[in-house]
């Protein structure tokens, strides 16, 4: 970096002290941010943790057929008697999954009662057949069928409410993407490595937003929402360190006389 360009390391004492401020504070902010993002959009596919459906749920919308169904509708396991197979299908489809799962006044008739009789030989862990399914999919108890009988709806977010946040998001993050780009090119670190950091920064912002409104035309393009969106805030945060690290640096020698 030339020395007559403009400097973080070079400000006096004070003016190094507020900027470490308001660096603290934006770093801060991405924390929060990124605290937010698990918050508001995790348990929307009725799961626990943060999962890809999560996202495409409140961005694209999200029908999934519950894993239960689909195997029964696909003829699994063949041997079921078609009785029990009408059964468990209508049962699925109710409004009483949870309720009906081991009723009493069911009998035989009860789902738990037909699986067991079914399915456990190999969907329970200990079992010697089905090549270690009863592992992985379990179906011995309520608390492992749960998993895989209800099919999961998640509308997604309405245009007026996008249009508000857009309005709001690509105001105030290009602007602090602006601030902070400007500020890591008054360092002195690598300049083309700074450079770099400050176009993707850009990039990974308008690909961010831009996503929002093209999962509205295909689910597709959700991935590129989480990985554009984890890639600004990542290198923001780098950015925004390398300015912290300027700023402990001490001034450049003084030019006189040249």
């Amino acid at each position: 970096m030339p020395a007559s360009w403009p400097a973080l390391r070079d400000l006096p004492l004070g003016a190094k002290f507020g900027v470490a401020c308001l660096v603290l504070v934006l770093i801060g902010g991405l924390i929060a941010s990124g605290t937010h993002v698990l918050w508001h959009y995790q348990n929307r596919d009725e799961r626990p943790g943060l999962t890809l459906d999560d996202f495409t749920g409140a961005y694209s919308g999200v029908e999934r057929i519950a894993p239960l169904i689909v195997a029964l509708e696909r003829g699994h396991p063949p041997e079921l008697p078609e009785a029990d197979r009408e059964t468990l299908l209508a049962w699925l489809r109710g409004d009483r999954v949870s309720e009906d799962f081991d009723s009493l006044d069911l009998g035989d008739d009860a789902p738990a009662e037909i699986i067991a009789a079914h399915c456990l030989r190999c969907h329970a862990r200990q079992a010697s057949e089905g090549d270690g399914i009863g592992r992985t999919i379990p179906l011995e108890f309520w608390s492992d069928v749960q998993r895989v009988a209800f099919s999961r709806q998640i509308q997604r977010t309405p245009a007026g409410v996008l249009v508000a946040s857009t309005h709001a998001h690509a105001l105030s993050l290009a602007t602090m993407a602006f601030v902070v780009g400007a500020l890591a090119l008054m360092t002195t670190w690598p300049r083309r490595l700074v450079a770099w950091g400050v176009g993707l920064m850009g990039l990974a912002l308008l690909a961010d937003m831009g996503g929002w409104w093209l999962a509205r035309l295909s689910p597709a393009f959700v991935p590129m929402i989480v990985a554009a969106g984890s890639a600004y805030s990542g290198l923001t945060g780098l950015l925004l360190l390398g300015v912290l690290g300027e700023l402990l640096k001490p001034p450049r020698p003084t030019q006189a006389g040249r």
